[in-house]
């Protein structure tokens, strides 16, 4: 019974998760840019203000369901590299676990965007058509 009652609430689960992740990846991009939030602005230019131009636009993007399977990718990798590079950085030692390194979110988003990316390739970021059984 509870299986069919979350199955047919995959999409509409799928398409809150798109909207709630690019509206939060987009608020840090915000914070990036425009010091909102109690954010500290990045200079204009460096690899920080790059970083946060591509979570505002890639997670208003997304959380509007256009261009979505590109702007999930691209978000995808650009938390892939800030987790490697700012968070992990190849140490493995203690700071190789994300609950040390403080990149849990970073590392979240990175697969959560994946997964986005993957899902939206098929159908655009459309529900997926029922299957008669």
């Amino acid at each position: 019974m509870l299986r069919t009652f979350l199955a047919n609430l995959g999409d509409l689960s799928f398409s809150a998760l798109r909207v709630v992740s690019g509206l939060m990846f987009a608020q840090h991009g915000a914070q990036k840019l425009f010091g909102v939030l109690d954010g500290q602005v990045k200079e204009v230019g460096s690899q920080l203000w790059i970083g946060a131009v591509i979570e505002l636009v890639c997670g208003l993007l997304i959380a509007a369901n256009r261009y979505t399977t590109w702007a999930a990718f691209i978000s995808s990798g650009t938390m892939a590299v800030a987790y490697t590079q700012f968070h992990w950085k190849l140490a493995f030692d203690e700071k190789f676990f994300p609950v040390v390194n403080k990149g849990e979110l970073g590392l979240l988003y990175c697969f959560v965007f994946l997964f986005i990316a993957c899902r939206s390739a098929g159908s655009a970021g459309a529900p997926k058509a029922k299957s008669k059984r």
